[in-house]
């Protein structure tokens, strides 16, 4: 397993492929909903058969198929009993017939896998909607354990959402669950600031230091050691209690670093006593009441992250106020991520997403300075995350990270075209950086619709700030020069700047020459381009690229990471 990698393909196989046991830190994974959603749609694998896992962007339709079957009874074999016996329940309570019993087939399979390459100190974060979490909670207690779910975490993603005959959803759920009861945690860095009114309430008196309020020095139950002994006159016993003057945690960091160098070192409980009262942290009060210990409000590391994630003003909206939004429909804002990879993965860890979609958790981890790698099952969302890597982090494959599955050669490329025409129209349309339109003529998956002969485009701004149109046409047949004068006569009649035509098979001359017969694109600024240029599949995968100004984009465009992080929001927590 290489780490900061992008896997293009069924996460199933990649998983058992190329991830050893114990190799993570960190799972977060947003698979699509059994919610009948329109921007899923199942589709085969590369290999021609069918697979229920593999899922474009139109609809999300679960059915109950052969392969379904088949993985169903590899794992009534195959996965641990009390796995198998939980997903049998279910499956004969719901019914086979039901579209929910195939999306927890698949998911099922693989929960077993992430459960597997999971570190001892390593977490799960699932997130769904309330249409499967209650069936998944319980594929995840059989998985994972009982003893070792977290949270069943709320995230209010919307602010009202008008739904018919019943209560607006506004809400997704994450399901929270580590590999042991040890799992890496770092609440603190997570936990949200309090108020100024918070903070005078909670340390209500006051010195030249600043705010502080008087904590306990003593623990319940009584000592005969030293813990157990007279301090100051202070008779610790005759209360039923215990010196308990602290040596770990956080606050006994922070006077370390703040008063007494060397205070966790102290290793007898009257010592540390004496040290805090030399520097001035023992507050003592008036005749008859206990000394406590200053504990200031400068220490104070705010309110505890709790199970209910507020996010004001919806999702789709946060994401566009802050430059995030990329026109994914599912698209999660990064703060949320970015909360769970802080609190779970530790600095030097490894964040793995299994159905990555646009990339934000890979997006998050990488901010975090944490290695990372992304699985998904379509070259869409391969390219998007390639888009968004390299307009965030300046970073390009090949070179910054490694693009595993995606084909590498002429002959891989001749058999992506022969099993998926559209998987190969999504992949040679990111070789050139272009927004994918519609569905390849003829596909069963979808109609060309408005498209008009266009199968992608690049935006990019012209002579003074213009807007302007390179429009992308990709074969992966038989080609002529009649093909050109086609897309000559669309580039005239959509008066677009640009269109190359792509294509798997070398152009005869005649093409070459009807191209040429198109003329250029002039500006002041860039200089001059071919107006029609033909891109072959082999000059692309050689280094080829198509011929224009420079600033140019596809989806919405990813704010590099220095301007988002300075004005990117925070989700609060409830």
């Amino acid at each position: 397993m290489t780490p900061n990698t992008l896997y293009y393909g069924d996460n199933l196989p990649i998983l058992r492929t190329y991830f050893p046991s114990a190799s993570v830190d960190l799972i977060y994974l947003d698979p699509p909903f059994n919610s009948n959603r329109s921007y899923n749609v199942l589709f085969k694998d590369e290999s021609g058969r069918d697979s229920e896992a593999q899922i474009t962007a139109f609809e999300d339709s679960w059915h109950w198929g052969r392969s379904t079957e088949e993985l169903y009874s590899e794992l009534l074999r195959e996965a641990p009993e009390r796995v198998a016996r939980v997903l049998a329940a279910l499956v004969e309570s719901l019914g086979r017939t039901n579209q929910i019993c195939a999306y927890l087939v698949m998911m099922t399979a693989r929960l077993i896998e992430l459960h597997r390459v999971l570190k001892a100190s390593g977490s799960l974060y699932l997130h769904c909607d309330d249409s499967a979490s209650h069936y998944l909670k319980l594929i995840l207690d059989s998985i994972f354990g009982p003893e070792n779910y977290r949270n069943h975490l709320n995230w209010k993603r919307a602010i009202a959402h008008n739904d018919p005959r019943r209560f607006g959803r506004i809400q997704d759920h994450i399901l929270f669950y580590s590999r042991t009861d040890q799992p890496y945690w770092n609440g603190h860095d997570i936990a949200t600031a309090k108020t100024e009114e918070q903070l005078a309430a909670a340390y209500p008196s006051q010195d030249e230091r600043g705010r502080y309020r008087a904590d306990n020095l003593t623990g319940a139950g009584t000592s005969e050691g030293e813990s157990g002994r007279r301090w100051r006159g202070y008779d610790v016993t005759a209360r039923g209690r215990h010196w308990s003057a602290p040596k770990t945690g956080k606050y006994a960091e922070y006077i370390e670093r703040h008063f007494i160098p060397g205070y966790r070192a102290i290793p007898g409980v009257h010592e540390r006593l004496e040290a805090l009262d030399a520097a001035g942290l023992i507050h003592h009060p008036k005749r008859g009441k206990w000394p406590g210990l200053k504990r200031y409000a400068a220490a104070d590391t705010g309110n505890s992250p709790q199970d209910l994630l507020l996010e004001p003003s919806g999702f789709t909206n946060y994401n566009k106020q802050r430059g995030e939004h990329l026109g994914f429909q599912t698209q999660k804002p990064r703060a949320l991520v970015e909360k769970f990879i802080r609190a779970s993965c530790p600095p030097d860890g490894f964040v793995l997403d299994p159905f990555c979609g646009c990339g934000t958790a890979i997006d998050a981890a990488h901010a975090l300075g944490r290695r990372w790698a992304g699985i998904d099952i379509t070259h869409l969302s391969v390219a998007l995350m390639k888009y968004r890597l390299r307009d965030r982090y300046q970073l390009l494959p090949g070179r910054d990270y490694a693009v595993i599955g995606e084909p590498t050669s002429l002959p891989g490329a001749r058999q992506l075209a022969a099993e998926d025409r559209y998987q190969f129209q999504w992949w040679a349309l990111s070789l050139v950086g272009a927004k994918p339109l519609g569905a390849p003529s003829g596909s069963r998956r979808g109609k060309r619709g408005a498209d008009r002969g266009i199968d992608g485009v690049i935006h990019f701004l012209g002579d003074g700030g213009a807007a302007e149109r390179a429009l992308i046409q990709v074969k992966s047949g038989g080609v002529n020069s009649g093909d050109i004068r086609d897309l000559r006569g669309t580039l005239e009649r959509e008066n677009a700047a640009l269109a190359a035509f792509i294509t798997l098979e070398a152009p005869s001359q005649p093409m070459q020459t009807e191209a040429l017969a198109a003329g250029f694109y002039e500006t002041e600024a860039w200089g001059r381009f071919p107006r029609l240029q033909i891109l072959t599949i082999e000059a692309l995968l050689a280094g080829a690229t198509l011929e224009m100004p420079r600033e140019h984009g596809t989806f919405r465009r990813a704010p590099r990471a220095e301007r988002a992080r300075a004005d990117q929001g925070e989700l609060r927590l409830g």
